[in-house]
Parts: C-alpha cells; sequence; structure tokens
C-alpha cells in the first residue's frame, strides 16, 4: 500500500489540490478511482500527516484513493470548498488514465464535513456532468445544520457538538447558504438522478439519524442505495478523530460489496 503526498505545483500530475494516494493490490479488473474528502468540522486544521483510515479501507477493497485537501484560501468556506472539490472530480475524470485507466468507476467519497461535500459533490455531477459518476460514499455525512436530530444529542457525550456548531457556523458564512441544496444536501428536495450511494454510520453515531434520514430519501427518490449501520462496539466514532478500529474491515467489506452492485 502507498501512500504519498503531492502538492498542486506538481510539474508531473498538475492536480489541482494538495492530494494524497492510497493503492491497494488490484484485482486484474480496471480499479475504482475514489475521490476522498475527510471531515474535520469545516475546520481549517493542518493537513494531515497520517494515514486516512477509511481511505485505507478503501484500497484495500481494491479502489485506487485520492485525498484531496479542498480547503483553499476560504479555510473550509461554501461555496469555495465545494468549486475547489468538483475541480478536483473533473480532473479525475479528463485523467484517469494517469491514475487508474480509462475505463475505471470514479466515485466520490468523504467522512463527516467531507461526507457532505461528497454528497454535494454528487448532486453538482448530476447536474453539470449527468451520468458520469459511478458512486457516492457517505460516511457518517455532516448534512443537517439544524442539528436537531434524536441521535445528535449524543455528540456531547463524546465532546463533538461545539466543534460541530462552530464548524457550520464558519462553512456557511452568510446565513442564506443553509438553504442552498449544495450546502445542505439534507434539506435538498431534488434528488433523483444522482450517483448510487453507500451510507455508513453506527448505532452510536450523533450522525446516525441524518445520515439515514438523507438514504432514506434518495431511495424514495429511485437512487439505489446501500445502507449499513455498525453495532456500537466497533469504535466507528473514532472516524472523526482519525482512529482505526474493527469498523474498518466491516467498511471495507462493505465497500467491496457496493462497487460489485455498481450498475456497469
Amino acid at each position: 500500500m502507498t501512500r504519498i503526498w503531492q502538492k498542486a505545483e506538481d510539474a508531473e500530475t498538475r492536480f489541482p489540490l494538495p492530494f494524497r494516494i492510497y493503492e491497494g493490490c488490484g484485482n486484474g479488473k480496471p480499479r475504482p478511482l475514489v475521490l476522498y474528502l475527510s471531515g474535520h468540522a469545516f475546520g481549517s486544521a493542518p493537513a494531515r500527516s497520517t494515514d486516512a483510515p477509511a481511505a485505507l479501507a478503501m484500497a484495500a477493497a481494491g479502489a485506487l484513493v485520492v485525498e484531496a485537501d479542498c480547503r483553499g484560501p476560504s479555510q473550509n468556506r461554501f461555496p469555495g470548498t465545494l468549486e475547489r472539490g468538483f475541480e478536483a472530480l473533473k480532473y479525475l475524470f479528463a485523467k484517469r488514465k494517469r491514475f487508474a485507466n480509462l475505463r475505471s468507476p470514479v466515485l466520490v467519497a468523504g467522512d463527516e464535513a467531507g461526507g457532505n461535500v461528497a454528497a454535494s459533490l454528487a448532486l453538482k455531477a448530476r447536474d453539470a456532468m449527468p451520468g458520469e459518476l459511478a458512486g457516492q460514499v457517505l460516511l457518517s455525512p455532516m448534512l443537517d445544520p439544524r442539528m436537531v436530530t434524536v441521535s445528535f444529542r449524543r455528540a456531547d457525550d463524546i465532546g463533538l457538538r461545539e466543534r460541530w456548531a462552530d464548524g457550520w457556523g464558519h462553512y456557511l458564512a452568510l446565513a442564506c447558504y443553509g438553504q442552498h441544496p449544495y450546502a445542505a444536501p439534507c434539506l435538498c428536495s431534488r434528488l433523483a438522478g444522482v450517483a448510487p450511494a453507500l451510507v455508513v454510520t453506527s448505532d452510536d453515531d450523533p450522525l446516525r439519524d441524518e445520515s439515514l434520514d438523507y438514504a432514506e430519501r434518495l431511495r424514495t427518490a429511485g437512487v439505489p442505495v446501500k445502507t449499513r449501520s455498525l453495532p456500537d462496539n466497533l469504535g466507528w466514532t473514532g472516524i472523526y478523530d482519525g482512529k482505526d478500529g474493527e469498523w474498518h474491515s466491516h467498511f471495507s467489506t462493505e465497500f467491496s460489496q457496493f462497487l460489485k452492485e455498481l450498475p456497469v
């Protein structure tokens, strides 16, 4: 498995953002190419110096994962973060042969705040490049700025309520952005036609309810959806701090199965 940070000015790749590559063993087929966005609650923490467990799990399932840093000069504010993510996604489509294979399916994935941006990218891809995106992988996506679900009451128990409230306040710099479907996908009223989704959360996760609600709304809109809420003894909420755990192998298996079920 290789994990390599590159810079935006890299002359060979010219990828539009700083990025990190996770590459596992292929199985002889065109390997999936995944644009992965990590969380940090829309904060401005420095780029990670350690491997992202979720990216490693997807690479272990046979994907080539490109973790991109979309914060840029705006330091994680809408719409700049989303626009940089979309530029990175378009680049992967245009240069997929350089990373994987011309026939490789391209997916977006993200956890927590990165799951929000991944869901938003799936909506934007549906509108701007319909039929191109193969799938979206949402890991406890941070979708609802209202923060009023029953499961969200557990946020205090793991010390994240304030962090998430501050994160939403930072990302939605203007109050009107809170109603924009690309900023808060849970409020989007037009979900038909987006890429098939894998939504993973856990029974003890504060973001469980908004994750499962969004999955059900996608399903109602006719989008193929695979949903999994992991048992609360697998350490899933460690994903918010970049911690590995028993959830790693379970998610890798779910992701592998999701890839097999994607439309050809």
